[in-house]
């Protein structure tokens, strides 16, 4: 058998360096069914805005993805404790900052209020305070920060009686229709399209009420990664808005046109 060519080993050696560097650095990030940022396609394969956003980034630093499922409120306590390495689509916050680094903003999509449509009429409100003091039943999911109006009503024990926590939203959307719920909040996109895919549309309604329109970031743990490690990660996602990387994903995946300064639609 003929020798190979120095060139042909070098071009080995140097693939296998790559792929060696690529698995020392993984990095485990969440997911959970949540369409158009993270779902399965009819072939299997994970993708969405936050996982094709991660894995592009990572990649430009070396580095590869090991998604986890988990639910929301789950992934906070991994990635305070470290077991975590990046939870995607996240808000700041003070209690927060105090075990995760923030990434740059990467979506914006506003919470806004759905109701059913049998009790739209009976709550016309401009607000969620005019809640107080009605029996509306408000799903409420585990560990997810939906805006200051929402956290500051919280603290009002009338508020608070209204509330149902829940920890998967597709569940929550099904207590609305048994009228169980008579509304919750979501991030815009994810709602529609999910009422959507349960043949809820004509049920469920998308109200004016907005009770944040602050961008997602991705939330890095302070246990598991270092300054360093998010200031690269920060410039690898400033890369892909300058080269129109991550517009081009946001347009694999949300139904509007897309505006890459205003990180959503235009």
């Amino acid at each position: 058998m003929r020798s190979l060519r120095p060139w042909v080993w070098g071009g080995v050696v140097c693939l296998i360096a790559a792929t060696a560097t690529a698995a020392e650095c993984t990095k485990s990030v969440r997911w959970s069914d949540d369409a158009p940022y993270a779902f399965r396609g009819p072939d299997g394969e994970l993708k969405g805005l936050h996982v094709d956003t991660v894995r592009a980034a990572l990649r430009r630093l070396g580095c590869q993805p090991q998604f986890v499922e988990r639910p929301w409120a789950r992934a906070l306590v991994e990635l305070e404790e470290g077991h975590l390495d990046i939870l995607p689509g996240a808000l700041r916050r003070p209690e927060r900052e105090v075990y995760a680094m923030f990434s740059r903003p990467v979506n914006r999509s506003p919470n806004v209020l759905f109701m059913r449509k049998a009790v739209a009429d009976k709550y016309k409100i401009t607000k969620l305070a005019d809640l107080l003091g009605t029996p509306f039943r408000m799903g409420a999911q585990m560990g997810v920060a939906y805006g200051p109006s929402f956290e500051a009503l919280q603290k009002d024990p009338r508020f608070a009686a209204l509330l149902t926590p829940f920890t998967a939203r597709r569940g929550a959307w099904q207590m609305m229709d048994m009228d169980r719920l008579d509304g919750l909040i979501a991030d815009e996109t994810t709602g529609l399209l999910e009422i959507q895919s349960l043949g809820l549309s004509q049920a469920i309604v998308k109200t004016p009420i907005v009770t944040t329109s602050e961008p997602g970031m991705f939330a890095l743990s302070k246990k598991a990664l270092t300054p360093q490690f998010a200031a690269d990660f920060d410039r690898a996602l400033d890369a892909m808005v300058k080269d129109g990387e991550l517009r081009q994903i946001r347009e694999r995946y949300v139904p509007c046109p897309v505006s890459a300064d205003q990180i959503g639609c235009k």
